[in-house]
């Protein structure tokens, strides 16, 4: 008997777990399978609202009673560096780009596993096996590429996989050497996103969530020109100490609410 996939996307959301990035919390997730012949349009269109891609799935935040991450892009055409990225440029100049197909490498899975011993020893995926990281970099049905930063010497300093949207380049997750921090590689591939976008003619890099209150998560907001995904549409950042990270019962609306809210892409091809 043959089966066809719906025509619509189905939302679940994940039981509740310690949230990563603020202590004593608990996280839910808004989640969709990313699968089919829609799954570029439907990657394009969700990440447009808050979005972000783990594999073969899209998922938002959606906890019981906290609204502190914020889906967080840079407007290209408006950035500029500030004075220390631009030293962050010059210390870096050396390195060469290298953009490939979604294909783990022993090098790369090296570098992922001393930067998650250097810098989240004690996070969610500190016992990725070389299996997960290949299922990771790999199990992607959509527009995706694995960009390497290297040394004169050939010696892998940074990785990024990243998807090509329609209006922009989403860093789905990136790794780099931590024994050279004041080479400041996190933000060097950043900044070297916006020229990729740059020279795409793309109008977004798209950094993933924001969360003020999260020492982990609070360099994204020394990046110019950045947005926010907030109530439901994309603003510009402002003072980013007048964002709280405080709890409240009604600040979340139900979840029926949220996903009747979300704007599907046309399955016949148009946005």
């Amino acid at each position: 008997m043959r089966h066809s996939l719906p025509l619509a996307p189905q939302f679940y959301v994940t039981a509740p777990q310690p949230c990563p990035y603020l202590q004593g919390r608990m996280e839910r997730k808004l989640f969709t399978a990313l699968q089919g012949d829609q799954a570029e349009k439907l990657n394009d269109a969700l990440s447009r609202q808050g979005f972000r891609r783990s594999q073969n799935v899209l998922y938002r935040p959606s906890c019981a009673d906290c609204q502190a991450c914020y889906s967080a892009r840079i407007r290209v055409a408006d950035f500029e560096p500030s004075r220390s990225q631009w030293r962050v440029i010059r210390r870096n100049a050396v390195l060469r780009r290298r953009a490939t197909s979604p294909w783990a490498t022993e090098e790369q899975f090296a570098l992922f596993r001393r930067y998650l011993d250097g810098r989240h020893a004690e996070g969610g995926m500190a016992d990725m096996d070389i299996f997960e990281f290949a299922a990771m970099i790999e199990e992607t049905p959509v527009r995706s590429r694995l960009i390497e930063y290297h040394a004169p010497d050939a010696d892998l300093r940074a990785v990024c996989l990243t998807d090509l949207l329609d209006d922009g380049l989403s860093m789905v997750y990136s790794f780099f050497d931590p024994t050279r921090p004041k080479d400041s590689l996190g933000t060097y591939v950043i900044l070297d996103h916006v020229q990729i976008a740059r020279e795409l003619g793309l109008p977004y890099v798209y950094l993933g969530y924001w969360v003020p209150g999260s020492e982990k998560m609070g360099y994204k907001a020394r990046f110019g020109a950045l947005e926010v995904y907030k109530r439901g549409q994309w603003q510009p950042l402002g003072d980013p100490s007048t964002y709280s990270a405080e709890t409240h019962p009604l600040s979340v609306d139900p979840i029926a609410e949220q996903v009747a809210r979300i704007h599907l892409p046309d399955a016949r091809g148009t946005k």
